[in-house]
């Protein structure tokens, strides 16, 4: 059975692999491990050694710290996953304590950084008038 606290590191794991643009392949060439067992760390199936996030930190480039953040908001105060209240966020329309978990919304933030910074501006003061507006 997965652990709420391993299914977290997980998803960050991947968030930071996603931002980096690696592949599982890459990650754990990296590492010295198969793209598989990178796999298992990110969906929370294996637990990640302390020895082994000191390395995928380094490859990724963040603190070990980075894998836990957002664990307070993630987890209640027993170690259970916060599932209702980021349902009702989103049937409110609020975006999700785990945006980043969507390939989609890293994909679009990649792309808005691809952009230079004058025009990214501009496209930023458009998408708040626009969210205003609605």
């Amino acid at each position: 059975m997965k652990h709420p606290i391993d299914v977290h590191v997980g998803k960050r794991l991947r968030h930071r692999r996603w931002m980096a643009g690696m592949t599982q392949q890459q990650l754990g060439d990296a590492v010295g491990i198969k793209f598989q067992q990178i796999q298992k760390y990110e969906t929370g199936m294996n637990r990640i050694s302390a020895s082994r996030l000191w390395e995928l930190s380094g490859a990724l480039g963040v603190p070990v710290s980075f894998f836990f953040d957002g664990m307070d908001e993630a987890l209640n105060a027993e170690g259970a996953p916060v599932e209702a209240s980021r349902a009702a966020e989103a049937a409110q329309g609020a975006p999700s304590a785990d945006l980043f978990a969507d390939k989609e919304a890293l994909d679009l933030v990649r792309a808005y950084y691809a952009i230079p910074e004058n025009q990214r501006r501009r496209i930023f003061d458009l998408t708040r008038a626009l969210g205003v507006a609605a």
